[in-house]
């Protein structure tokens, strides 16, 4: 998912993040991104790549069934993901964090006792000018 994206304006690994998140390979998606995760822990967008893994993490849960531990990482993901504007590296931080707020919400609503991620309920992010 990374190969492909060499040479491109954004980094690789975040643009193969994107990729794996929108096949519904969520934990694919976290492994992709920890690696700018980890050089940038401490730095500039260290939140932000904290928040979209949290973001992919939530959706692991669901996929696992786990619906408390998912409502958890939506919150942390918001916490991380409201602190950069509404654009942050070409991706649209207001439908994002949108995006969150309406799983946590369904799970809420639903009790934790009815899991919203189905084949006919995904989530897509989009990055601005990219068919990403």
């Amino acid at each position: 998912m990374v190969a492909q994206h060499h040479g491109q304006q954004l980094d690789p690994h975040y643009l193969g993040y994107f990729d794996c998140f929108n096949r519904r390979q969520f934990y694919e998606a976290h492994d992709v991104l920890e690696q700018l995760w980890l050089k940038d822990k401490y730095g500039p967008n260290g939140a932000f790549y904290k928040g979209l893994i949290q973001l992919t993490g939530a959706f692991v849960h669901l996929q696992k069934n786990r619906l408390r531990p998912a409502a958890a990482l939506f919150k942390l993901a918001l916490a991380n993901l409201e602190k950069y504007p509404h654009v942050h590296e070409s991706l649209n931080l207001a439908t994002t964090c949108e995006l969150a707020r309406k799983w946590l919400e369904e799970l809420e609503q639903g009790r934790f006792g009815v899991n919203p991620l189905t084949d006919q309920n995904v989530p897509v992010l989009k990055l601005e000018g990219s068919g990403s």
